[in-house]
């Protein structure tokens, strides 16, 4: 099965989301990816990755994920959230991570627990494919 993923990132935390993305291409181009505006047009120029970019956060993007992972669409979400800064549409936010609980969504919102997510998934899937 090939995972399906999305990815997040608040500004603060894009290139972090980049170097993350530079750790595991070789994985996530395996994998379905879906990402906000900013995050996928970055990971799409910087990291060559193929990824369906939704609209902005703050203009929709994480309803738009939201909505994907509610439908069964997402396996897991990668969300490296900026805990320091206000961000306008904190509601989002929240309906967003209150919705992977809701429906047992795996959901990584530092880089501690998405190392852990994506090394796992990768091995999954590699043992997957050995068998």
């Amino acid at each position: 099965m090939t995972p399906r993923i999305a990815l997040i990132a608040h500004d603060k935390k894009k290139d972090d989301m980049i170097a993350l993305a530079r750790e595991y291409a070789d994985f996530l181009r395996t994998c379905k990816l879906c990402a906000t505006g900013t995050t996928g047009g970055r990971l799409i120029a910087e990291v060559g990755l193929t990824v369906d970019r939704k609209h902005s956060g703050p203009l929709g993007g994480d309803l738009q994920i939201g909505s994907m992972l509610v439908e069964g669409n997402i396996d897991a979400i990668i969300f490296l959230r900026d805990p320091m800064t206000p961000q306008p549409h904190e509601p989002d936010i929240n309906a967003l991570v209150r919705a992977c609980d809701v429906h047992n969504v795996t959901c990584a919102t530092n880089l501690a627990t998405a190392h852990l997510v994506l090394s796992q998934l990768q091995a999954v899937s590699r043992s997957e494919g050995a068998a």
